[in-house]
């Protein structure tokens, strides 16, 4: 298990990870360290508790708004594949009914070209 320090509103912590995840690390603790500076830059000097829990708040708002946005792909998604295959059906069936059509031409082509053949012989 690996140990990373970070620094998060001026304050250093020691925490530990799984190997190969300190750059992730490191990087949510900036995205957390960010997110409180600029709480800090529109509230001012307002403690560092209240801070830390009104960017906690932003950072579960993000959350639920992406994870709403989320649910809304994933049902367009679905959306989507459920129309994808009542198109895949409806071309079969059209291929069905077309293929169906030719071989009805094919057989009264045959048929008009035996006639005409029968004509030619009497």
């Amino acid at each position: 298990m690996a140990q990373v320090t970070v620094t998060i509103a001026g304050k250093t912590y020691r925490m530990a990870c799984d190997d190969g995840q300190e750059e992730h690390l490191f990087g949510l603790a900036r995205r957390l360290d960010e997110t409180i500076d600029e709480l800090r830059r529109v509230f001012g000097e307002i403690g560092d508790q209240r801070l830390i829990v009104m960017s906690a708040i932003t950072i579960f708002d993000r959350l639920s708004e992406t994870e709403r946005r989320l649910r809304g792909l994933e049902a367009e998604v679905t959306s989507l594949r459920e129309s994808r295959d009542r198109l895949i059906d409806r071309h079969g069936s059209v291929e069905n009914q077309h293929s169906q059509r030719i071989a009805s031409v094919a057989a009264r082509i045959d048929a008009l070209a035996a006639a005409l053949d029968k004509n030619a012989r009497e």
